[in-house]
């Protein structure tokens, strides 16, 4: 028995020496200030005034979700993924005929009570699992090959923007781009792959088949929001109001015009930062900036600590999603990045999306502790 506990002791020892600290307490933080921003943001609006009530529920389910699969042997991730990708395609599907709708999509399904679940949130978390697994299994010497990972990711990507969501089907590309260019043997055969892309954006701009006109509205409408500052110009406008208004130190919580009187629409949502900006400030938006970029080198830590090609692969996947989020939801919010509606990790009211990014540092957090094959036993 003593030897048991001993054993226990010393395995505890070392997942605490070998633990990404940077990263879970990055994220640990910013869920914090996610409540703050929610709770503000749903002060004045009885229709979001329980959500900081169900935020604190996500974060509280999410800390112990993160800490869990921590302890789950990332390697497994790669013998599951078939099964996960077809579950969450029937999701994507089911969503298209008996899907819960609002705001003009259909993203939705119901849970009653407990409310409402994305699918097309945990489907970026699954690609990336489901994208390691592939480019695992052959060397990708042909250029031919290349159907295998792009067919994995046309699927879903399909489905979603049928929703419509060009958001989180901006996410899946950028997730195979990098997943791409560290699994390519040629640098050509990667160079090919993005003029392919940037072909496809083209068809998609110049067309109706891909996205809708509504979304190239919103699209182009940072290029000149005063265009139409009553409709595509108008969430821009907005948020670029509240983020100005907050100078260096903010006008205090619970103080934000653009906040409290709702001029910002979805603003505990997809534009949580100009809560944020307008009542914290400068100094508020650093913090925060500050704590994503712990996050994202905790992130760049663990591919770097990564093992084998899986593990490099699904960390890659992994901070890619987190930083694309980042990057463009923020760069929405002021101005200098097109409005596609994705929200900012960890800060933005949902469920879906917030255990999904807990999720996320849970599998980065053991693909990190497994740099010391000791650590959980895991050979």
């Amino acid at each position: 028995m003593a030897s048991v506990v001993l054993r226990n002791d010393t395995t505890l020892r070392r997942y605490l020496r070998n633990f990404n600290w940077p990263l879970a307490l990055s994220v640990t933080l910013i869920s914090l200030l996610g409540v703050l921003c929610v709770q503000s943001a749903g002060l004045h609006d009885p229709d979001a005034a329980g959500e900081y009530r169900r935020q604190i529920v996500y974060l509280v389910l999410g800390v112990p979700l993160m800490l869990g699969l921590s302890f789950v042997d990332y390697r497994a991730w790669a013998r599951w993924a078939p099964l996960l990708y077809v579950v969450n395609l029937v999701l994507l599907a089911f969503i298209l005929r008996g899907g819960h709708a609002a705001f003009g999509a259909q993203r939705w399904i119901s849970l009653g009570p407990l409310g409402t679940f994305q699918p097309s949130e945990p489907a970026k978390l699954i690609l990336a699992i489901a994208l390691a697994a592939v480019l695992c299994r052959g060397t990708y010497e042909r250029l031919a090959d290349l159907w295998k990972p792009l067919l994995t990711v046309a699927i879903p990507a399909l489905l979603i923007l049928k929703q419509p969501d060009l958001g989180t089907a901006l996410v899946l590309l950028a997730i195979l781009s990098v997943q791409l260019f560290f699994a390519l043997p040629r640098s050509g055969d990667f160079l090919i792959y993005a003029m392919g892309v940037l072909l496809a954006a083209a068809v998609a701009i110049g067309t109706n088949l891909l996205i809708k006109p509504f979304q190239k509205a919103r699209l182009f409408s940072f290029l000149n929001p005063s265009a139409d500052p009553q409709g595509a110009g108008y969430n821009l406008d907005q948020a670029k109001i509240a983020v100005g208004n907050g100078d260096w130190f903010g006008r205090g919580l619970h103080h934000g015009t653009q906040t409290q009187l709702n001029f910002v629409p979805f603003h505990s949502r997809d534009f949580v930062f100009t809560v944020l900006a307008e009542e914290l400030g400068f100094l508020g938006a650093v913090l925060l900036l500050a704590l994503y970029g712990a996050m994202l080198c905790g992130g760049i830590m663990t591919l770097f600590a990564a093992r084998d090609r899986f593990g490099f692969l699904l960390a890659a996947g992994l901070v890619a999603m987190l930083f694309f989020h980042v990057l463009v939801n923020i760069g929405m919010t002021i101005g200098i990045m097109p409005i596609t509606g994705i929200p900012l990790p960890f800060m933005s009211y949902g469920g879906s999306a917030i255990l999904t990014d807990f999720a996320a540092v849970g599998l980065l957090l053991n693909i990190y502790s497994q740099r010391d094959r000791d650590v959980l036993g895991n050979a």
